[in-house]
């Protein structure tokens, strides 16, 4: 069954995490510009209809896209990053009281998007981008290089700015 994750940050004491991150902040950027809503029609036909829910796929892609725009090749040093990082929380919607997902479910969930996926999702990505302005220039470049079981087909480092 597919995990449907909703952002729903609460207010400790004297603070929330929305309050802890800066307006500015690069993740609200790109929360802002990019719309992962697509995602979740893009892997429906991978999951079934009962079960116990999974992390949420935009979640996962939110969790692929840090890994990314960080230069985290480890899913291990990933999700320690994610769990200490206030604005890392605040894009993937875990609290300050949630625990962030276990690294070894990222493992499991690549290997049941495959490669082709990831392709649908960068093409979609691309669009996004260059639909809001985020892309420039005349030609673009693509490493496709497939790393050997990590992550996914890595491409364009200055496809947003920071």
């Amino acid at each position: 069954m597919m995990g449907f994750k909703i952002k729903d940050l609460k207010t400790f004491t004297s603070f929330s995490l929305e309050d802890l991150v800066p307006k500015d902040n690069f993740y609200r950027q790109v929360e802002q510009c990019v719309d992962l809503s697509f995602v979740r029609d893009l892997v429906r036909h991978l999951y079934s209809d009962f079960g116990r829910p999974s992390i949420d796929p935009i979640v996962f892609f939110k969790l692929q896209l840090i890994a990314f725009f960080e230069g985290i090749r480890s899913e291990r040093l990933l999700m320690e990053t994610v769990s200490l990082n206030l604005a890392h929380r605040w894009f993937t919607g875990y609290d300050l009281d949630e625990s962030v997902p276990d690294h070894s479910s990222l493992s499991k969930i690549r290997e049941r998007y495959g490669m082709e996926i990831f392709q649908q999702f960068f093409e979609h990505i691309v669009e996004l981008c260059v639909d809001a302005g985020l892309v420039w220039g005349a030609e673009l470049y693509f490493d496709s290089t497939k790393v050997d079981g990590i992550y996914f087909d890595l491409f364009i480092m200055n496809l947003l700015t920071r």
